[in-house]
């Protein structure tokens, strides 16, 4: 850094803790800064200083999501007023002049959710739109909910979902008269997300923006009940009575604990075993390293409370319970895993398949399955099987939540779409409730989930899959890792010839154009390489289909297709030069 530069980023630096609304950060900038007289120190307060001022935080299509601090690189509360300003302007500037737009604005119990939403609420009133507050921490599928219950055209969550206890985020849903029916109280996509960001980028000086003091709605507790209510209905009681489950609930010290709890107990699931040590929200997330179920170790006590009360399922969600993990015991092993989240998603499709199938008056062809492109095939054939239309899409909820029609969707990464006329989102605890649904039928015929898995290789061929994340330092290091695959593409996999190569940022089977390869080779090996939306990573996701023809070579074929998809990935790292 220049002696120029450093005096330009001190300067920046100290006017920012001026007008910061925020004490504490401002007392921890005025900190920072302090440790510039310090000779020892100066080099490493520098560097944290670029990162926290080399803004701005990018609006995208995930909102905002950054480490809590100060600076515009950051989430706090001078950021948060101008991205409440500029999501304020643009549905000002899209509603129709002759209707007050309405907003409604929920949070999580992360450190600063709470005021991040009221100040969001202030902002909003202020600029004209009728605002309803959520009356207390609450999960991002009852935001969701109350979008299209309270036919909002803006809603506002403020979570990081399952990121690190420093973080903290902003999602944007759009609804209303402001987008059609099948976007109504889905989260934002292009190019709405770059028109929200210019409008965020010409916010004028903080100071200019405008805090009602009061003036916002507080919601009931109702909204809560209301949400629980329609999410008990789905259950089919008629058909579906068991009820003799044991099940393992664990929020991960999240907000969805108390709401799961009420769904899974009005629904008839009374033997609820919660992980106490995870039951209470705390936005330290004492007992886990991420508060992510996909992270090893983040099921450990619940895997624990399982064994020690002989439970059936464990049931996990992230901590604003928009995702839900399924873990049971496997007979095959005596040892309970986790089930991957295309496992989840192809028991829950065939589920819903089923249940379709025998409503009255159901028609299938109004039925619309989907999942994301690196989501597992099987659902696809679950669904021509049924006779069901079938659809896939980008990465992202986002995408799925838009199809039009859709009945059910999901992806990988443990994100379930149960009730799309409910909440146009991942919902982890209605997806939870079908599949205690399911687990407890399936325990009454004195089967397994695991059986139902295996009927389905049966069916529809065993389909495994497998992933590889490989996290770079700099994101110009993904371009490099792309492009060496472009110039270099591998012949083949697992020494099955690679006979299809498409390159996603030229678009596929209709899809927008997104950063990605997609792989087929002769044995129906199929590899898709991108990097990822929100991290300095680039993602693989690797899947093999091997043919079973009865229900004693489930054993054989399910040992070949481990050991297929372990060559795959040597052949991947090779390709990635890692």
């Amino acid at each position: 850094m220049t002696h120029a530069d450093h005096d330009s980023l001190l300067a920046t630096a100290r006017a920012w803790a001026a007008e910061d609304p925020d004490p504490q950060t401002a007392a921890e900038l005025g900190a920072l800064l302090g440790r510039f007289a310090d000779p020892d120190t100066r080099t490493a307060a520098a560097q944290e200083l670029q990162d926290s001022f080399s803004g701005p935080l990018l609006f995208g299509t995930a909102g905002l999501r950054a480490a809590l601090g100060a600076g515009p690189n950051r989430m706090n509360r001078v950021v948060v007023r101008r991205a409440a300003a500029g999501v304020a302007a643009h549905v000002l500037g899209v509603a129709d002049a002759a209707y007050v737009p309405r907003a409604v604005v929920g949070f999580d119990a992360r450190y600063n959710s709470r005021i991040f939403a009221e100040e969001t609420a202030a902002v909003f009133t202020a600029a004209g739109i009728q605002t309803f507050l959520m009356p207390t921490e609450l999960p991002t599928p009852v935001l969701a909910y109350a979008v299209r219950a309270l036919e909002c055209e803006v809603g506002v969550m403020v979570t990081a979902s399952h990121n690190p206890p420093q973080d903290n985020g902003y999602k944007v849903y759009l609804g209303g008269r402001a987008v059609d029916d099948a976007g109504r109280g889905a989260q934002i996509v292009a190019p709405q997300d770059a028109e929200i960001a210019a409008r965020i980028a010409a916010v004028g000086q903080l100071e200019s923006i405008v805090l009602a003091p009061e003036g916002w709605n507080v919601l009931p507790e109702s909204i809560a009940k209301d949400y629980v209510t329609s999410v008990i209905a789905l259950a089919d009681r008629e058909r579906f009575p068991e009820r003799d489950l044991s099940i393992v609930l664990t929020p991960l010290h999240g907000v969805g604990g108390r709401t799961a709890q009420e769904v899974l107990s009005a629904a008839g699931f009374e033997t609820v075993h919660v992980v106490p040590e995870q039951a209470e929200p705390d936005p330290e997330f004492p007992t886990v390293d991420f508060p992510n179920p996909e992270e090893p170790g983040a099921l450990d006590l619940a895997l624990a409370a399982a064994e020690a009360h002989d439970a059936d399922v464990v049931l996990a969600n992230d901590p604003d319970a928009d995702r839900v993990a399924v873990a049971a015991k496997d007979p095959a092993t005596g040892e309970w895993r986790m089930l991957r989240g295309d496992e989840t998603g192809a028991l829950l499709g065939q589920h819903l398949a089923g249940r379709r199938a025998h409503d009255a008056g159901s028609n299938a062809t109004e039925t619309v399955f989907a999942n994301s492109i690196v989501s597992s095939r099987l659902l696809a054939r679950i669904a021509a099987t049924a006779g069901i239309t079938h659809t896939e899409t980008l990465t992202g909820f986002k995408w799925i939540s838009r199809v039009p029609s859709l009945t059910y969707g999901y992806e990988e990464a443990l994100g379930y779409c149960v009730a799309p006329d409910l909440v146009r989102d991942k919902d982890g605890i209605s997806a939870a409730l079908l599949m205690a649904e399911l687990a407890a039928a399936t325990k009454a015929e004195g089967r397994t989930l695991f059986d139902l898995l295996d009927d389905l290789s049966l069916l529809h061929g065993l389909h495994a899959g497998d992933q590889l994340s490989v996290r770079v330092g700099s994101l110009g290091l993904l371009d490099a890792m792309m492009n060496r695959l472009r110039e270099n593409p591998p012949q083949s996999f697992a020494d099955s010839a690679v006979d299809v190569v498409e390159d996603l940022i030229l678009g596929h089977a209709g899809l927008p154009p997104t950063d990605g390869l997609l792989y087929l080779t002769r044995d129906d090996t199929r590899v898709i390489i991108r990097p990822s939306g929100t991290e300095p990573k680039l993602k693989c996701y690797l899947e093999v289909v091997e043919p079973v023809e009865s229900a004693a070579e489930l054993d054989d074929a399910k040992a070949t297709a481990r050991a297929r998809l372990d060559a795959v990935l040597r052949d991947v790292e090779e390709s990635l030069g890692l």
